[in-house]
């Protein structure tokens, strides 16, 4: 009977667990234990099987994992995963990222310049502050400027009256000098000696203002910085910027006939003559013009550059030499724009004045 029942344990469970109890108690717990462990891999085999049978139906992918069992991943549940992840790098991005300075600072100056064209149409103009600004960039600078503008006209007619008398074109020289003072040197070296003198003044006092907070004051008070400091300093230099230009060219030929006549020879008479016979209406307009763009060019990249001022006093100097850069870039570009458009075509001028 003890043989039976241990060659055949399954054949009557009764039995067996009778007869295991009274003859080894500890042998029943590792059969137990032994049981479980057979119930188990049962489970995980038929778990597996269901999983090996949604391959067949789906994509999946197999990865071992260190342990030495195999993982499953879906491709529509990474996808899942990966977006959330994708929206919130992105979202960071754009809550983290500032554009570069000369980017918004470009931006600015557009936005600043059509804010200062909508005031002055509507009349919200502060004329105290734009009396102060017309005396500031008009009397103060024309010394400097007159100075400047003798010193380019001595120079040019050095140049030209040597290789003029050569060519036996004296009569040529004044109207040579007159369209070079009129189309280009006047306006541009009027504009780069403002632009030295009044425009750093206005970013360096701008950016003064920007880094000790005045301008947030103006705000709490009820005054629009606009029109209280951009507006008055854009005007001014519009309007006085082509009367320095006037002056300059004055100047500038009256220097060169003197030094013409004192040095080489040539009648005062002559040149002036022959400046009178080569100038036309439209070139004094034209030089009006460039020096009004030039003037607006001045003054908002200067004003723009100061209002944008970031980093206290080093911040201040920065943007007073950036400012001066960049508007005398403006203005030589500018200049190129225009001159191609006012004067291209046929130039018949200097036939008059042989």
């Amino acid at each position: 009977m003890l043989a039976a029942t241990q060659i055949h344990p399954v054949i009557n469970a009764s039995k067996r667990g009778s007869f295991i109890n009274k003859s080894n108690p500890a042998r029943v717990e590792s059969l137990r234990f032994q049981c479980l462990a057979e119930k188990a891999s049962f489970a995980e085999g038929s778990k597996t099987l269901k999983l090996l049978s949604s391959v067949q139906t789906r994509e999946h992918s197999f990865v071992l994992n260190t342990d030495g069992h195999a993982s499953v991943s879906m491709p529509g549940e990474e996808e899942t995963s990966e977006a959330p992840v994708l929206n919130l790098e992105l979202s960071t991005f754009l809550r983290t990222w500032s554009p570069p300075r000369y980017l918004w600072r470009g931006l600015s100056v557009l936005i600043l310049a059509g804010q200062v064209i909508v005031r002055a149409i509507k009349g919200k103009i502060h004329w105290k502050n734009t009396l102060q600004q017309l005396e500031r960039v008009g009397p103060k600078s024309v010394g400097v400027c007159l100075l400047t503008a003798a010193f380019v006209g001595m120079a040019f007619t050095i140049q030209f009256v040597r290789e003029f008398t050569r060519l036996g074109l004296n009569r040529s020289i004044g109207g040579v000098l007159a369209f070079a003072f009129s189309r280009e040197l006047s306006p541009v070296v009027t504009s780069i000696v403002v632009a030295g003198r009044i425009g750093s003044a206005f970013a360096a006092e701008l950016g003064t203002m920007q880094v000790s907070e005045q301008t947030d004051t103006l705000r709490v008070l009820g005054a629009n910085p606009v029109d209280y400091l951009v507006t008055p300093r854009v005007l001014a230099s519009c309007i006085t910027l082509p009367l320095l230009t006037l002056m300059c060219l004055t100047v500038g030929l009256a220097s060169s006939a003197l030094l013409a006549d004192s040095v080489y020879g040539i009648s005062i008479n002559i040149i002036l003559d022959s400046a009178q016979r080569a100038l036309r209406g439209w070139d004094i307009i034209g030089a009006m013009i460039k020096s009004t763009v030039f003037g607006a060019i001045i003054s908002i990249v200067s004003c723009t550059w100061g209002v944008t001022t970031l980093g206290g006093a080093k911040g201040v100097g920065e943007s007073t030499t950036s400012a001066v850069v960049v508007s005398l870039v403006g203005i030589f570009i500018a200049d190129f724009a225009l001159s191609c458009c006012f004067f291209q075509g046929a130039g018949d001028s200097l036939k008059n004045c042989m």
